[in-house]
């Protein structure tokens, strides 16, 4: 009998999950919809985003904003900060440009409670490699906060300079203490994010769209190319993330194909739950 999340022991976490204004997720869906042709089925209301974590066993989420434009990341931080105030689930994150006030912009959203930050790369126009971004990322390191990078190529970035396993490496050359994730299992760069991974034990994966038993409708992947045996021997550093609530499958899909898997109580223990501990600073 396969698990459910609601099998396993304690809180679970999904580390990758949009939560931004009405407005701007139409914006986003809408681009994704001419960029692939995807259709999206989900709610984008806080509540009913929560409603369905919740029924699906989910007991806290890691709230993700970016800003595809210059001078709108410091209103979504607050906008952000404010929905997770109202909150008994969301961990807010942060997100800034690399065209903005970048230090005050950081500096601002830590101080009102920010947890860590994200950068959806190939959008924003800005990457790990980034000078722009350095003082970002220095103040990530002054607070210990750690940061999601939408670093691979995939779905549809494989041209984007922003991305790839190269800048991603000369960010953990500059910042060897911060914690930092590559969403979507660094697809389709996977093999060498994994690589990275085992070499440095401050480099997290998150399983979202990537590990979708329905990945292989939207893009050319398949989650059988990645063994048992790395999340096993990364256990604590592969963390489940659903992209939720901007796919267009449903969310059980980014979850079944991982419950299925045979994997040890320490594996699933880590991929839902204690390496989001560890990437938050919670453990």
């Amino acid at each position: 009998m396969q698990l459910q999340l609601a099998d396993l022991d304690g809180p679970i976490t999904d580390v990758h999950v949009h939560l931004m204004p009405g407005r701007l997720m139409a914006a986003i869906r809408d681009a994704l919809n001419d960029a692939a042709g995807w259709e999206f089925p989900h709610p984008v209301e806080r509540e009913a985003i929560e409603s369905n974590l919740r029924k699906a066993g989910v007991e806290r989420y890691v709230a993700l904003p970016y800003a595809h434009k210059p001078d709108v990341a410091a209103d979504l931080n607050d906008w952000v900060l404010a929905r997770a105030e109202e909150s008994e689930l969301a961990v807010p994150f942060a997100t800034v440009h690399g065209d903005d006030s970048v230090h005050e912009v950081v500096r601002d959203a830590f101080e009102s409670g920010a947890r860590g930050l994200k950068f959806q790369c190939p959008v924003q126009g800005c990457g790990p490699a980034d000078p722009r971004l350095d003082p970002a990322f220095e103040l990530a390191a002054a607070y210990d906060r750690p940061i999601l990078f939408h670093a691979g190529t995939a779905p549809m970035f494989r041209d984007s300079p922003h991305v790839g396993i190269d800048q991603f490496r000369q960010f953990l050359a500059s910042y060897p203490d911060v914690h930092a994730c590559c969403a979507h299992m660094g697809t389709f760069e996977h093999e060498a994010f994994i690589e990275t991974a085992y070499d440095n034990e401050n480099v997290f994966l998150d399983t979202c769209f990537a590990m979708s038993t329905a990945v292989g409708d939207a893009m050319e992947f398949d989650p059988d190319s990645i063994d048992d045996a790395v999340f096993e021997d990364l256990a604590g550093r592969i963390m489940y993330g659903s992209d939720y609530p901007n796919i267009p499958h449903t969310y059980r899909a980014e979850r079944e194909g991982l419950l299925a898997r045979d994997l040890s109580d320490d594996a699933f223990d880590g991929l839902f739950r204690t390496a989001a501990d560890r990437f938050l600073g919670d453990a």
